[in-house]
């Protein structure tokens, strides 16, 4: 029996690797307010698991969910799509 899963994939910037093997992206989010109506910027933030501290302060990443790694844990990360230096 074939199971697939659908991961949670996002996409945000990294603002914090002071961690060891771990880095905290942002992710933004455009949502509507319902009563009011008025669009708004939502940003939360993820640890996420990098192994070997590739990613920099200011890279656009994309993560992806995973089993539990620690307590707040739970997103490894995929790619860099760009990286600080090249986005500036």
């Amino acid at each position: 029996m074939e199971t697939t899963t659908n991961k949670q994939t996002f996409t945000g910037t990294v603002v914090k690797t002071a961690m060891k093997d771990t880095a905290t992206v942002a992710v933004d989010r455009y949502v509507k307010h319902p009563k009011y109506k008025k669009f708004r910027t939502l940003t939360k933030k993820y640890l996420v698991h990098d192994a070997g501290n590739t990613a920099k302060v200011g890279d656009t990443v994309t993560i992806v969910s995973c089993r539990p790694l620690s307590k707040l844990k739970r997103f490894t990360l995929k790619s860099i799509d760009k990286t600080a230096a090249a986005s500036e």
